[in-house]
């Protein structure tokens, strides 16, 4: 499956709204600081991570890269260099 890196966007920002335990805080501008501004925590991580792998087909995230990962722009980052490497990313 192909995707776009707007529709990749825009698809890990709903699934990050959703499983926030505080969706409140997502700033109106700029990333959202995944513990800071929506209060996840360390199982809701998890769930979050689950739910982006299974989404988009992704193996699970190494412990390495997940520590990188603090803001939903970070989320975007990897989600997007994940798929450019699987050459399932297109244009748009």
């Amino acid at each position: 499956m192909a995707y776009t890196e707007s529709g990749v966007r825009a698809t890990i920002l709903g699934i990050i709204r959703q499983l926030a335990p505080d969706a409140e805080g997502f700033p109106s501008e700029g990333p959202a600081h995944l513990v800071n501004d929506l209060g996840y925590h360390s199982l809701a991580l998890l769930e979050l991570a689950f739910a982006i792998e299974d989404d988009f087909d992704l193996p699970p995230i190494d412990e390495e890269a997940g520590r990188k990962i603090a803001t939903s722009d970070d989320v975007i980052a990897y989600v997007v260099g994940q798929l450019r490497q699987q050459n399932e990313l297109v244009a748009g």
